[in-house]
């Protein structure tokens, strides 16, 4: 559910206490559009990402007074349709960013992106809300576009990494990092993804916890772990970007697919055999959904196992960034 968070209050504090808030005149609209995402592409967990052609649409309108919110699509009849809800939180967060204020909003989201299935909807959302803030923004001459450096940063703040967030904000593939401090600064860069590359997605009806699955894994791993996913996450640039022959290699993971496969074994077993097709397979995110990224389609007597296995198929373009306007 996109409802409060703690990490809100992080983008928030990017804001200087002394700001003096401009309000946006009533009557302004502007429409975003934002892909979904892939994290950690088998070893690079918490580091990299990709963005996929399935979008959720948010149109955002300065009214008189109060939050009203529509909701359409995924998850519609689950999530806050008041302020608690994750895109009005980003958006607002925006703009305070921004400086300004807006005595009333009024969102329609119309969601494709399945929720709580590891395709980033939850940083779509708040890619959403601050993507819509730089549109209102502007729309009202009161100041340039948030940029895509600070767009990465405010919507990291929320979920505490940059992957996903810095997939759907500048659209391709991405390596991210965190750089520590009192506030964390979050980095990230975008890889062309090589042009051969196709993805599909395999979509289960069952949902998946972040926090759950974050619980399951170690705080310590063994070295021989560490250096195998050190190479896969090197190689998995190469492979993104020039040499997709090596997607195989590159996908594979010993940090954190193995310790939650017990809690997903449906999961685990549709990447096992995948992988026991020569599909480089991986678990897309947190779970449950499963990514292959090949240069080949999916044959169709795999899809059907798929299927059996109740995983709906997908087969998704790489996706550009947020598109505002």
């Amino acid at each position: 559910m996109h409802s409060a968070s703690p990490e809100a209050g992080t983008a928030r504090r990017m804001v200087s206490p002394d700001t003096v808030y401009r309000q946006l005149p009533e009557g302004l609209s502007t429409k975003v559009r934002v892909p979904a995402s892939s994290a950690n592409l088998g070893p690079g967990f918490d580091s990299l990402g990709i963005a996929l052609g399935l979008y959720d649409e948010v149109v955002a309108s300065t009214t008189p007074a109060g939050i009203d919110v529509d909701v359409v699509g995924e998850a519609a009849d689950d999530v806050p349709r008041d302020a608690n809800h994750l895109v009005v939180r980003a958006l607002l967060a925006g703009l305070a960013h921004a400086g300004v204020s807006a005595a009333g909003l009024h969102l329609k989201t119309v969601n494709a992106i399945p929720h709580s299935r590891g395709l980033g909807s939850s940083a779509s959302a708040a890619v959403s809300g601050l993507a819509a803030a730089s549109g209102l923004v502007v729309a009202a001459g009161l100041g340039n576009p948030i940029s895509d450096a600070d767009l990465v940063q405010l919507a990291s703040a929320f979920e505490g990494h940059p992957d996903n967030a810095a997939a759907s904000v500048l659209g391709s593939a991405v390596v991210t990092w965190i750089e520590p401090g009192e506030h964390a600064h979050y980095g990230a860069r975008r890889l062309d993804v090589h042009p051969a590359i196709r993805a599909t997605a395999f979509v289960p009806s069952t949902e998946s916890s972040t926090s759950f699955t974050r619980g399951l894994l170690p705080d310590d791993v063994p070295r021989t772990d560490a250096i195998f996913n050190v190479s896969r996450a090197a190689l998995a640039v190469v492979a993104l970007t020039s040499d997709p022959s090596c997607l195989f290699a590159a996908t594979d993971d010993r940090l954190h697919q193995p310790y939650r496969a017990a809690a997903m074994p449906e999961t685990a077993r549709l990447v096992a055999a995948l992988r026991a097709r020569g599909y480089a397979a991986t678990v897309s995110g947190a779970g449950p959904s499963v990514l292959v990224l090949d240069t080949r389609s999916v044959d169709s007597t795999t899809r059907e196992l798929a299927g059996e296995q109740g995983f709906r198929v997908q087969q998704l373009e790489i996706a550009g960034g947020v598109q505002i306007g």
